[in-house]
This record gives C-alpha cells, structure tokens and sequence, in this order.
C-alpha cells in the first residue's frame, strides 16, 4: 500500500503532445521475447502475484477519467482499465486495438471501422454506440478532454452506428492517416452510461477497478475476460511518489518492482550492479533548437543551414543528455513509420558554416538562445551549442527563462530556443507543428506548398506514394526547416530483477510502453 516515504506532489511528469504543458510526449504490436527486459533464467510467463509501480502523479486532483489523462501516470492507468480503437506500434504506426480491421471508400473521407467482440467489465458488450458515445464526450466544446484536437477531422454528426459493431466515420476531408485519430492521445472507448470515473471506473482493458486514493494509490486486478488475453499479474498498484531519488529508494528497499522515469545519472550508477534492472526505451524524446524561420536572423536560409553545421551532436547527446540518447539529423521521428532514413548524416563543419554566414551578411551575428530549467538537459544543451557557435563567429547570449511559463513564451516570441517533444506519427508532427495554421507551429514555418504537399499525402491511397510525399517534405526541411534536431533522448525506466516482460523498444507513449498486463514476477 501508500508508503508516507514517498513524498508529495512536488515533480509533475507531464504528457504533452505539444508544445504545452511540459511537451514530452511520450507506444502497438510489442515485438518477440528478444524485445523484452528478460533478466535471469526462463522467459516462460508466470501467473499471479501484485505487482508495484512507482509514477510522479498529480496530488489531490487526480482522476480516473480517462479522457483527462494527462500524466504519465494517468495514462498507465487509463490503459491498464480502458481501451482504444488502436494504438501506436513501436514506428509509431496504428496497430488496431478494440477495432478490429478499417476500411476507407475511394476518396478517404469515409471510414468504416468494424469492432472485435469484446466486453465491459460489467459483461456489457462493446459496441458502436458507445464508441460514438465515446468520441462525442471527447469532443464537447465544453470540455477540454485530452483527444479532442485529433478528432476534429471527423464529422461526428454525421457518423453513425451502421450495425452493434459497425461505425461508420464521416470526416470533413481526406484523411489517409485516420487510423492514426484512432489511436490517439486518450481517445478511450467508455460506455455509454458511463458514470461515477473514480468511484466504479467500468472499461473493457486488462484489469478491473478495486481501489482509488487520489495522489497516493490505485488497485487494479486482473480481467480474466480480457480479449487479448489474461493479464499474468493477480493486481498491478500504482503508487505517486513524485520524487526521482523517492522512486528509486523505493525500489532497491523492494517497496516498489517498477520505477518510471529514473533520470541518466541514477542509471549509469546502478547498471549493472545487480540490484535493480535499468530498461532504455529508444528515441523516445526528441532534443532540439527550434529556429523562427519568419524574422531576422533565421528568415535566412543560409543562417538556419550555417546552425545545422555548427552543431556538434555527438558532443550535445555526450554533455546535454549524458551519453542516454542518440544523435539527430534535423529530421522528427527516427526510426518510426515514413522516416526520410536515407539522407546523409549532418556532421559540424564550421567553415562551410563561416563561409554560409558571411554570404547572408552575418559574419558577427549575436542571437539570443531561451532555455529553461523546465526539461532535463535544456540548460546544458545551450551552455554547449553557445561554446561550438563562438567556434565560427557567432555569439549567443543564453536566456533562462521561467520554468512555469517557459512553452507558452517560447511559442511565438523569441528567435531560437530550446525545444523537446515525445514519440507520435510523423503525420501528427507535420500537421501539429508545420502547417501554416498549426496551432503549435514553434518555427513560424508557414509555407503554402507545404501545406498542399501535407494534403495531397492525406489524399493519397498508396502507401509506397504517400511516404514519397513524406519523404520529400521531410527533403525540405532537412535543406531549410527551422528545427535543429540534434538527438533522440532514451526514456529510461527501472525494476527489480523479478520483474520480466517489460518490452524495450516501445518508446513512452506507445502500446507496450508502461504496459502491465503482459509483465510478469518470476
């Protein structure tokens, strides 16, 4: 149960798919034995026992509703009770959940989605009514549930139940990658006479409600029904310790077997050691610069292409991220489904850089870099790129700004900042970030043809020539984009050594990340 050891809410773990709240984002089809976290011997599941979970969490105020999850926290036990119609592979491609298979009609502005048959915890059976029911709540202009920027393409007046398991989705223009809203950010299906969220949470995931204090613990066992099958645990409990050294000290006491978020530093002193098991999840954190392409100096291609030389990445992930990562190319999603992987490495080269600079007139440029405390590694990062800008010429005076307020100033004003973002589709960081009207678009890039490039993806029904599309925006922005995207930072997570099943290549925020019902105690 709750240990008075764990401290109060002190270090919120946000979840943010954009540039709000403390934007990392941090997901389905998990990989073979050979992707999980399997210490000691045999890798054959066991049944039963609890097993505890160490998350920061957010006090007195948290919920159950799963479509106000915002914490990490939130989210780990959203899904262990709820489902959605899909959810993001380790590429960041929709894997269907709850939905069984979907299928557009030729122009991709309808949707058929047909669901598996599958119950409640109430012996209920899911049907479309209460995904319509589901989506609708999401979308209440009332409210400000988590989803509801990413169902804005579907026209929920117009959709409707075609049979019990039949949804049809009418959306209000092209949409290639609608199995993408399906699997968005806490778009959980919940019943349609859903009630009382933190007192008899009713859904249809791997676990069943048992209990629920606010701030200190939930209780979860195990639904025997569970359409994917049993889950190996009797109970998962998740416990608030907001405090890294508290989450940690909790799991070599052994008052905790899962730790989330442990921080590089604690993960180089106890790899290895034997005591506790150090899980890396890859490129699950994006590190950037982030270059306001619409005013001076940056409205200049040629600046943005001299920063892209003058970064030293490989020294950036060494100092700013202490080695936990792997070096960028200027590009979002390494790895994940549509990734331009063919273009060259960028390397520093500090004369082109020079020679590039003295071409735009800016030989002796002086900028100001914003940073914060507000993200691991922020304050680092500038202190290391000022040292390589001084290199070719250009002095840069870093700006620490305010941790409270620090993603809401650095959204339209300033002219290069610090920037980080969690795992989603490439698409989703397109139409987010790089659209004209994007409502986040950190950059100010805002280019008409890129817009259209944008769309004419969505409308295209072949795979091979929708990532063509892709690659040849990703082309662009790689030539003259306003993001220096310098590394892929690891999400680190630690447990005990009786702990197996963690899958390892699901970076945070995807299916199999902070997924318990395929864990095991051996």
């Amino acid at each position: 149960m709750y240990d008075e050891r764990f401290p109060g809410l002190r270090r919120r773990g946000f979840l943010a798919a954009t540039t709000g709240a403390a934007a990392l984002t941090l997901v389905g089809c998990g990989g073979g034995t050979d992707d999980k976290a399997d210490t000691g011997s045999g890798g054959t599941p066991k049944r039963g026992g609890r097993l505890r979970a160490a998350f920061a969490g957010g006090g007195a105020s948290e919920t159950l509703d799963p479509h106000l999850a915002n914490l990490f926290a939130d989210v780990a036990r959203a899904k262990a009770l709820y489902d959605k119609l899909a959810d993001y592979g380790a590429d960041l491609s929709a894997q269907p959940r709850l939905a069984e298979k979907w299928q557009s009609n030729k122009t991709l502005d309808r949707w058929q989605v047909t669901l598996r048959e599958t119950t409640f915890h109430d012996g209920k059976p899911v049907t479309a009514q209460d995904v319509l029911h589901s989506y609708r709540r999401i979308a209440d202009p009332k409210q400000a549930f988590r989803a509801k920027a990413s169902l804005e393409p579907i026209d929920l007046d117009a959709s409707r139940a075609t049979n019990a398991r039949t949804v049809e989705f009418v959306l209000k223009r092209p949409t290639a990658e609608f199995p993408n809203i399906l699997a968005a950010f806490g778009a959980y299906i919940v019943p349609e006479h859903a009630g009382d969220f933190d007192k008899k949470p009713i859904g249809s995931g791997p676990f069943r409600f048992v209990s629920f204090t606010p701030g200190r613990s939930a209780v979860f066992r195990r639904n025997e029904d569970y359409w994917d099958g049993a889950p190996h645990l009797d109970e998962i409990e998740f416990v608030v310790a907001n405090e890294e050294s508290a989450r940690v000290n909790a799991l070599l006491a052994g008052q905790v077997e899962y730790a989330h978020e442990l921080n590089p530093t604690t993960a180089r002193a106890h790899e290895g050691r034997g005591q506790i098991e150090i899980v890396r999840l890859r490129n699950s954190a994006m590190q950037a610069f982030c270059m306001k392409t619409d005013r001076p100096p940056f409205d200049d291609k040629r600046v943005r292409e001299a920063f892209f030389l003058i970064a030293d990445r490989k020294e950036l992930v060494a100092g700013a991220l202490s080695g936990a990562g792997e070096v960028g190319n200027d590009l979002f999603g390494k790895g994940y489904e549509y990734y331009a992987a063919g273009l060259p490495q960028r390397e520093q080269d500090l004369d082109k850089a020079r020679a590039l600079l003295k071409q735009a007139g800016a030989e002796k440029l002086k900028v100001t870099l914003d940073t914060s405390a507000v993200a691991a590694g922020f304050t680092e990062a500038a202190s290391i790129f000022r040292d390589q800008a001084a290199k070719a010429g250009v002095t840069i005076d870093v700006k620490t700004g305010s941790k409270d307020s620090y993603w809401s100033d650095i959204l339209d004003g300033g002219t290069l900042c610090c920037y980080r973002s969690g795992a989603m589709p490439i698409e989703a960081h397109i139409s987010q970030r790089l659209l004209t009207d994007s409502t986040t678009n950190a950059t100010q890039w805002r280019h008409k043809d890129f817009d259209a490039l944008y769309q004419q993806a969505q409308s295209t029904r072949d795979k091979t020539e929708r990532a063509a599309v892709y690659e040849r925006m990703q082309r662009r922005l790689y030539t003259e984009g306003g993001f220096l995207i310098w590394g892929f930072a690891d999400w680190i997570l630690g447990t005990s050594r009786k702990v197996r099943g963690v899958e390892t290549k699901a970076p945070a925020n995807t299916l199999d990340w902070a997924r318990f019902d395929k864990v095991w105690l051996a």
